[in-house]
This record gives structure tokens, C-alpha cells and sequence, in this order.
């Protein structure tokens, strides 16, 4: 007994004498406990941080509310009945015996008790006096006016934990102008405490609430410290140990993070870290905005399983859309390069119905994410070109001038707007510059838009603004903008004098995009020879443009056969000028007989003939769900005219079936969902429905009649008889034989027994 009990009196002293400073640790409700670092002066913050990693292994996590309060450089010891508690931990080299306290006594092995009653001493008193009350990053960002002076806070009192530090610095620096930010931000970086804080919350790390580490790295990231810093790759491999630890909110936040971060290996380790956990938890994400964060982050190169079943969860949440998550949802689909045509449609449809009010920088990014999904939606297109010319002397001419050159991507032609925008730049030209100039004008000649009155005054505005820059406007600038009004047929003098002399031409021919512009300035001299009389004489010598590879239309020849027989046309046909047309017909003056070719020699006079030209255009040629020609193929048609052609345009539509994205289920994958997984189709939006379906009609022909059968069975268990009216009227194997298996199919099992009365 004596042996034990000197034993335990040989550990007190060596206790008290190793641990120079205490710890503080408040106990929560939750039963977690957070550790308050009290400390007198900065120096003992400094000591307890060199030692923090050797003395915080395990006694934190076994805190009781009566634990005993040891405090160094006494001989005695006095607890308290209080939530906050200052530990020490033990070093086990020098516990040889497990030791057990209460709030009034301790008991040694061998069961001898003894009492130990204490006063507060001075140090008691100034430690709970100095001790720091708890920050809260709210209050903390509405008192302080600058980051300054939340590091000045830090430095005078540090709390635990730091994270509300740079919480409430990067709420303050939000509202602050780009000038004052930066400024404030250099005054952060050079502060005497911010290392302090730095180096705090490193050691924190391990210990604080996940989301509390998760909004402190998100902080540092806005706030502008490099990633290549000792203090962000730490965090990050912090979080990603314990990124299990993940709940919905700290989802969106490390979604969030990931985002605004350029790939390191810490960063593409913890993305993919960030999938992982996605795919496992994608079905219980319960609010839209975390959906679509998350979509937004994973990144294009994700798997497309997980794509896939991000939409599938989208399309089952799209009845909890709002009209700003519809908005939204065309960018996260663009950022992870998805493009679902169902969700795109259903989210158009809520966009066009309120439209009104919209965001000017909404609009832009919902077309922006169509050009690079190559998604068109006329009636989205319509309803923005409306929206906008009905609310046009609310905008600023240069945003609406975005908005037409993302029109112009798609050969989408707002007839309104684009004249609304006409009249106001003819009336206000204050606004153009060269950029601007260039862009309107490859718009408009573009789209071969024109209107009966303003056209010529708006031209001369245009090619005035244009001469007025020629002292400063480059090369390729002013290539472009003569050859814009070449394709209007507007030829103005001192810009096109301009563009001929040799040094220019020169130039365009041996830099930047060489091959363009020479293409351009093989338009530029077609034009001046045939239309421009002033500039017919001018001749530019020019390399030899590159072959054009030739598109045989068979289905055209074959129907020219017919109509007209064997000898009548000719095919592929160059005429000067690099112009190419894919039939050529000679017919009389009065075009009522058609000559063939080997008859032609005969006639003597040219004047008795009449070519016609006939083209095969693609669809593309035209505008966006018209017949009107755009640029190129108005101002090939007027050539061909001052050539004396007659033209004739054969638009070649798709003759096959409807292509279906890559980024959608193919029709066995279609089969093999509804087969497997029938409960869950139960939870899926009706859209996704829909366009399984739509899916399974069109590859109904070559489906197998078993296969079809279970498709039947999974739609009659979920009730949509639609496609059964649909199925009716296409072709495929007989009806009876379809019957036959489907009652043979539902016969046999008693779930689906209950269907058999929709048939």
C-alpha cells in the first residue's frame, strides 16, 4: 500500500511539473466537446500550440459534467460542478496505474480516500477573469469594418474555434468595393496576427466541426490566399480524411470550394473523393440547391452513371424547381456538360412563363449554356427576343448586342429586336468602339437582316464610325468589317482603299489566321468585280483557296432524271470566282424547254438561253426556323444573278431518324430499367417517363417481342396507358402475338396480376 500510494504521489509531481499551461474544454448538450484555449499572454499561447499534437490524444473525448479541475504549481486540486473544465493530460510512460476522480475525492487503488478542499487562489481569479467569451462570426462581421479589425479581436483574446475568424472576414469583405478589397486584403496579409490565426487554426484542424473546417477553407479561397500555401493544402487534406463526415450542408459547401479552386492533386483527390460520396448519397439530397451545386461541381469528365443519376434525382425533384432553380439549371448542365433534353425542356417552359423580371445576366447564361450544350429551344428564343424588345429602353445598348451575337450562334434571327436595335444605334452611335463596330456589323450581315428604312441610314452610320477609327483599327478588324458590308452589298470607299494597300494585305496574308483570311479576301475581290463598279478593275492576287470537298446528292440527280431525263442537267459545276453548284440546267429564253446539253452548241446567241443553278443547301444556311437565307448564301444567290443564273434552292432535311444524345439512356438500357427496377420508377417524374417512352417507340421496329413485352408490363404497372395509344399506330410485330406473350408474362406473376385489367 505504501508502494502504491508513493507511486501515485511520484506521478502527481511529475504531472504538475510536465504541464506548465491548462486547457479549457466546454462540454455541449450534444456531448461533444470543444476545447477553449485559455491563456493569460501571448507567450503561453505560443508554448501550448509547440506542444498542442503531443498532449490532446484522448483525455478530451472521456470530459464528465462534474470532472476535476487540475491547475498547475499547487499541491492540491478543487473541482467545480461546471460545464468548463481545464484538463491535463497524462503522459502514460509515467501512470503506471489507472487513476479515478470525483468531484470531491479521489480513490487510489488500494481504496484509500482523501479530501481536498482548496480556495480560489489569484491565479483561479485572473485566469477566469482573462479568460475569452465566445465569438460569434455574426456579431464578430457587424461590429469590425474591416478585416484588421477582426485580426486585432484574434489578437487580443483568441477563441476557438478560428474558423469564425475568417468566416466573418470574408462577410466583410463582401461588401465592400474591388478597390477597397484589395486593399484591405494586402493589409490582412501583412498583419503581425494573421499567421498567429494561420498557424491556430492548422492545429485546429483535426478537432473543430467538419462544417466548421469546410466554411473556413471556403473563406480562405475567396478571400484570395494562395493555394499553394502550407495552410490551404493542409486543410484540404484534412477534409479529405473526413470527408465521411459529410451532411448535406457541408455537400454544397465542399461543392461550392471545389469549384472555385484550379486542379492540384489535393483538389482531383478530393473531387473524386467528393463522386464517390455523391454517387452513395445522390437519392438522399433533400434540397434542390444542394442538387444543383453538387451537379455543378462533380465536372465534365465524371462518369456518366453518375450523370445520369443526378438527372434521374433532378427529374424526380422537378416539381420542387423554383423559377430561379430553372434558371440555374441550364448552367449546372453546361458546367457538367450534360445535356438532358427532357430537364432542358421542362426548366424552358418555366422560363418563358416568367419571363418577365428576369436578370439581364440570367438571360446571358441561360444562352450561353445552350450554345455549349448546342440546345435550341425556339420558343425559349422567342420569349427572351420578346421579353427584351418589349423592355428594350431598360437595357444598356451594349448588353443587348451580347444578347444578338449569342442570337447569331444559333441563326437565330429576332426580327423586332434586332430592328428596335438598328434604329437606336443609327440614332446613338456615342457608344461605338472598334470591338463593337465589328460585332454589330458581323451580326447583322450574318443574319442578312435589313429593313426598308433604316437599312442605308444605318449602313452609313456604321461605315462612318468605321472610317473615323482607321488610324487605330488592326488588320484583321478591318478585314472583317469590310467584308461584313460586303455581304450587306454596301461598299464604303476609305475603309475599302484602306484594306487594298499592299502592306495590309501583307499582312493579313502571313499572320494570324492565315487561311481565313484569305477565304475573306477571296469574297472581298468576288464582290468588288461583280458588284462594286468603282472596284472592278482591282485585282488582288491571292493563293489558291483549298479544295472543297464535293457532296454528291443522289436523291436530287435521281429526281432531275425523272423530271427532266438523262442529258439535261450536269453536275458539279465550278464557275469563276471559287463558286460551286451541284446541278446546272440549260433551258430557252422564255425558260418553257429544256435544252440538253449536246443541243446547246447549236444555239448561236447566248442571249437565247437561260441557266439555272440549282443548290443543295443545308438547312444551316437559313435562319433559325425560317426561309430566310443568311449572309453567304444571299450574297452567293445575288453572284450567281449578276452571272446570269436563275437559282433554284433544294433544302436537304434529315431523311433519318430522329438522333438521340449520347448523353441519354440507349433503348436496351431503357428495357433493362424498367425490367429490374419497377418500384423505383414509381418515385421518377413523369417527364423522365415520357422520354423513356418516346425512347423505346422509336427502336420499336427492331425490338425483340419478349423484350417488349416487359416494357409493357412495367408501363401497365405504372399506369401510362399513353403509350399504348402511341404503340397502336406503329408498325412492328402483329398485335395478337404482342397479346399473347404479354398475358403468358403476367400470368405468371401475381404482382402484376392486378394490370391485366388494362388490357
Amino acid at each position: 500500500m505504501k508502494n502504491r500510494a508513493g507511486s501515485f504521489l511520484w506521478n502527481l509531481r511529475q504531472f504538475s511539473t510536465l504541464v506548465p499551461t491548462g486547457r479549457t474544454v466546454r462540454l455541449y448538450p450534444s456531448g461533444f466537446c470543444r476545447p477553449k484555449i485559455v491563456y493569460s499572454n501571448w507567450n503561453l499561447f505560443q508554448s501550448y500550440l509547440s506542444n498542442f499534437d503531443n498532449r490532446m490524444q484522448s483525455s478530451i473525448r472521456y470530459l464528465f459534467q462534474d470532472a476535476l479541475i487540475f491547475k498547475s504549481g499547487g499541491d492540491g486540486f478543487q473541482t467545480k460542478g461546471i460545464s468548463t473544465v481545464t484538463v491535463l493530460t497524462v503522459d502514460r510512460l509515467l501512470c503506471s496505474r489507472r487513476l479515478s476522480f470525483n468531484s470531491e475525492h479521489f480513490v487510489s487503488d488500494n481504496g484509500l480516500k482523501k479530501n481536498f478542499h482548496h480556495e480560489p487562489s489569484n491565479e483561479d481569479v485572473l485566469t477566469k477573469r482573462t479568460k475569452p467569451t465566445p465569438i460569434n462570426c455574426r456579431k464578430l462581421s457587424q461590429e469590425c469594418n474591416s478585416l484588421s479589425d477582426v485580426l486585432d479581436i484574434f489578437s487580443k483574446a483568441p477563441t476557438f474555434p478560428s474558423s469564425n475568424y475568417f468566416s466573418a472576414m470574408w462577410t466583410i469583405a463582401k461588401r465592400m468595393s474591388d478597390d477597397q478589397k484589395r486593399f484591405e486584403k494586402q493589409l490582412m496579409f501583412n498583419h503581425p496576427a494573421f499567421s498567429q490565426l494561420c498557424e491556430q487554426i492548422m492545429r485546429e484542424a483535426k478537432i473543430m466541426h467538419y462544417d466548421n473546417l469546410l466554411f473556413s477553407l471556403h473563406a480562405m479561397v475567396k478571400l484570395g490566399i494562395p493555394q499553394n500555401t502550407l495552410l490551404v493544402q493542409t486543410l484540404l487534406r484534412v477534409v479529405q480524411e473526413r470527408i465521411n463526415e459529410c451532411d448535406e450542408t457541408c455537400l454544397s459547401v465542399l461543392s461550392t470550394i471545389l469549384e472555385a479552386m484550379e486542379p492540384c492533386k489535393n483538389v482531383d483527390v478530393l473531387r473524386a473523393g467528393l463522386r464517390m460520396l455523391v454517387d452513395q448519397q445522390a437519392w438522399k439530397i433533400e434540397r434542390v440547391f444542394t442538387l444543383q451545386t453538387v451537379m455543378k461541381c462533380i465536372g465534365k469528365d465524371a462518369p456518366i452513371g453518375l450523370k445520369r443519376k443526378l438527372e434521374m434525382k433532378a427529374l424526380k425533384e422537378l416539381d420542387q424547381f423554383s423559377v430561379l432553380n430553372s434558371q440555374h439549371m441550364f448552367a449546372v448542365l453546361a458546367a457538367m456538360n450534360h445535356r438532358s433534353i427532357v430537364l432542358l425542356n421542362e426548366c424552358s417552359k418555366i422560363v418563358t412563363s416568367n419571363i418577365h423580371g428576369c436578370p439581364f445576366k440570367i438571360l446571358i447564361s441561360i444562352l450561353q449554356s445552350c450554345r455549349d450544350l448546342q440546345y435550341v429551344n425556339i420558343d425559349l428564343f422567342k420569349g427572351i427576343a420578346d421579353y427584351v424588345a418589349t423592355t428594350f429602353d431598360m437595357w444598356k445598348l451594349r448588353k443587348v448586342l451580347f444578347l444578338l451575337i449569342l442570337f447569331e450562334n444559333f441563326g437565330f434571327r429576332p426580327v423586332s429586336l434586332m430592328d428596335l436595335f438598328m434604329k437606336k444605334a443609327a440614332d446613338e452611335p456615342g457608344f461605338l468602339n472598334v470591338k463593337s463596330l465589328v460585332s454589330i456589323l458581323h451580326v447583322y450581315s450574318s443574319l442578312n437582316h435589313f429593313h426598308k428604312c433604316w437599312t442605308h441610314e444605318f449602313l452609313e452610320v456604321m461605315a462612318s464610325a468605321v472610317t473615323g477609327s482607321l488610324h487605330h483599327i488592326s488588320s484583321e478588324n478591318l478585314l472583317n468589317a469590310v467584308c461584313s458590308f460586303c455581304l450587306m452589298n454596301h461598299f464604303p470607299l476609305a475603309p475599302i482603299n484602306q484594306l487594298l494597300q499592299k502592306d495590309i494585305i501583307h499582312d493579313l496574308l502571313t499572320s494570324g489566321d492565315v487561311e481565313r483570311n484569305v477565304h475573306k479576301l477571296h469574297v472581298l475581290a468576288a464582290c468588288l468585280k461583280l458588284e462594286a463598279p468603282c472596284h472592278k478593275d482591282t485585282h488582288l492576287v491571292l493563293p489558291q483557296l483549298p479544295p472543297t470537298p464535293l457532296h454528291p446528292h443522289a436523291k436530287v440527280a435521281e429526281v432531275l432524271s425523272s423530271l427532266l431525263g438523262e442529258g439535261c442537267f450536269s453536275k458539279s459545276v465550278w464557275l469563276p470566282h471559287n463558286y460551286y453548284i451541284d446541278f446546272e440546267i440549260r433551258m430557252d429564253a422564255n425558260r418553257s424547254q429544256v435544252l440538253p446539253f449536246s443541243d446547246v452548241d447549236a444555239v448561236t446567241s447566248a442571249t437565247n438561253i437561260q441557266r439555272v443553278a440549282v443548290l443543295c443547301v443545308p438547312r444551316s444556311t437559313y435562319c433559325l426556323d425560317s426561309t430566310h437565307p443568311r449572309g453567304f448564301l444571299a450574297m452567293k444567290m445575288r453572284h450567281l444573278k449578276v452571272m446570269g443564273f436563275h437559282v433554284i434552292l433544294s433544302i436537304q432535311r434529315d431523311l433519318l431518324k430522329p438522333r438521340i444524345p449520347s448523353c441519354h439512356l440507349p433503348a436496351s438500357n431503357t428495357l433493362r430499367t424498367a425490367h429490374c427496377k419497377r418500384n423505383e420508377m414509381q418515385t421518377i417524374h413523369r417527364g423522365h417517363v415520357q422520354y423513356g417512352s418516346c425512347l423505346i417507340l422509336n427502336s420499336y421496329p427492331s425490338l425483340r417481342i419478349p423484350a417488349l413485352c416487359s416494357v409493357l408490363v412495367s408501363f401497365l404497372f405504372l399506369k401510362y396507358t399513353k403509350f399504348f395509344s402511341a404503340l397502336r399506330s406503329l408498325p412492328g410485330p402483329p398485335s395478337s402475338q404482342i397479346h399473347r406473350h404479354l398475358l403468358t408474362h403476367i400470368s405468371t406473376q401475381s404482382k402484376f396480376r392486378s394490370t391485366g385489367c388494362l388490357l
